[in-house]
C-alpha cells in the first residue's frame, strides 16, 4: 500500500487497516516461531505499511492542531 493509498482513506479506514496489519504481523510472527515461515520479507512489508499509516495519521493530527 502507498502513501498515497493511504491519504485517501479516512482514520476509521486506516485504524481498521492497522488492526488488520498487526493480526497479519502476529501470525507471521506465530510462523516463523514454528518454523512454518516461508516468505520472511512479508514481516518487513507489513511493519513498514504499518509504520506509513502511522506516519499520515500523525500528520494529520498535527495538521488539525494548527
Amino acid at each position: 500500500m502507498t502513501a498515497k493509498e493511504i491519504r485517501e482513506k479516512s482514520n476509521t479506514e486506516l485504524l481498521q487497516e492497522i488492526e488488520t496489519l498487526k493480526d497479519e504481523l502476529f501470525n507471521l510472527r506465530f510462523q516463523q516461531a514454528t518454523g512454518q515461515l516461508t516468505n520472511t520479507a512479508r514481516m518487513k512489508t507489513v511493519k513498514k505499511t504499518i509504520a506509513r499509516i502511522k506516519t499520515v495519521m500523525t500528520e494529520r493530527e498535527l495538521g488539525s492542531q494548527d
